[in-house]
């Protein structure tokens, strides 16, 4: 189950989420120089962070625009960092955001849950209700999950999610709806298979949203380069790690005018371990 799997990795290892949103730009200039192609390049720094952080990192989260950016180059990368990570053990999430219905959720669901890109859990978009989230129960039933939008980090996430329906907003009205949804899906550890994206970002929110999860587990973004801290964890977690906290840029973007030969990743992994802590001792 990739959810109950994810679940038992945090417990172990701790709820940190490493973003591998890799860019050319982020690349330490020992690979910049080696004669390969970019996308040949990226997966060499993804497999060294890889290999340096996965003993402290509960899951490896890709972010596919920026494979996509790349053409098919991109995406061979993209292929190879989920294989080579899911090989070793380790729990992926693509961070796609796929929002669509019927026999076109369906093929998001075969691209991204088998074959060459597949991973462990997927992020979708809700917007256009159940019908954009039955596609992928099948999957569901078999061992894979999905993080749906909630509440996102992004500053006009508000614009839509705060927008009032009744006495309750866009986002508690989502996070109700996703919760109904995974009561089915729920695993021996508690959790649905079907989780939610809570941003770090607005903490006071989601102390409103929190009653309505009891069974969801989060991904949460915004920690570091957009301002999230550990301090702003605690509500999220009360009661017990119940989710993974994602930095991406923070992370692999550590070692940048500190060193650029292969010692980089002392720094990248130095970040994994310093935000781990960040994390843990607030609970």
């Amino acid at each position: 189950m990739g959810m109950e799997r994810l679940f038992e990795a945090v417990q172990q290892k701790g709820p940190v989420c490493v973003g591998l949103d890799t860019q050319v730009s982020f690349l330490p200039e020992y690979i910049k120089k080696k004669p390969l192609t970019d996308g040949e390049k990226i997966f060499e720094f993804n497999r060294v962070i890889i290999d340096a952080t996965e003993d402290q990192a509960g899951c490896f989260k890709l972010q596919i625009a920026c494979y996509e950016a790349l053409g098919l180059d991109g995406m061979q990368a993209f292929s190879k960092t989920l294989k080579y990570a899911r090989s070793r053990g380790n729990v992926t999430i693509t961070d796609a955001k796929r929002v669509d219905i019927s026999s076109t959720a369906a093929q998001y669901a075969a691209a991204h849950f088998s074959g060459d890109f597949e991973t462990d859990i997927m992020t979708i978009n809700v917007f256009m209700g159940e019908d954009a989230v039955s596609p992928y129960y099948p999957y569901l039933e078999k061992g894979k999950g999905v993080f749906a939008l909630v509440k996102t980090s992004n500053p006009s996430g508000k614009d839509f999610q705060d927008l009032m329906i009744g006495d309750e907003t866009l986002y508690e009205r989502t996070a109700k709806k996703v919760s109904e949804w995974g009561e089915r899906f729920i695993g021996s550890s508690g959790f649905s298979a079907i989780g939610a994206v809570t941003g770090l970002t607005y903490p006071e929110e989601f102390e409103r949203i929190r009653p309505l999860l009891p069974h969801t587990f989060l991904l949460i973004p915004g920690y570091g380069a957009q301002g999230g801290t550990g301090k702003d964890i605690a509500g999220f977690f009360r009661g017990g790690v119940r989710g993974v906290v994602n930095s991406s840029r923070g992370i692999i973007t550590a070692h940048k005018g500190k060193s650029e030969d292969a010692r980089f990743v002392d720094h990248v992994r130095a970040a994994v371990l310093d935000m781990k802590k960040d994390i843990l001792q607030q609970l």
